[in-house]
């Protein structure tokens, strides 16, 4: 899949996470852009996500939770 324009994308994770490992090698191997964001960094996020990551959020807001695959994540992305 080549680099695609979608909105920007953010993977919510924390250090020594493998199912996020997981989630960061699949959207790495899918070639898309996305910001990691560490939920230990924030108090708020640590509370929000804490027990649901990885998730992968766009900047409008929609996310999606683990698990997913490739094509969940290109149906969420529409592409």
């Amino acid at each position: 899949m080549p680099e695609t324009s979608v909105s920007a994308l953010t993977l919510y994770h924390t250090d020594g996470c493998h199912l996020c490992e997981m989630a960061a090698e699949l959207l790495s191997a899918m070639q898309l852009n996305f910001v990691h964001q560490d939920i230990c960094d924030d108090e708020q996020l640590a509370e929000r996500y804490g027990i649901r990551i990885p998730v992968l959020a766009t900047e409008s807001g929609q996310e999606l939770n683990w698990p997913f695959d490739e094509a969940a994540v290109k149906q969420f992305l529409g592409v």
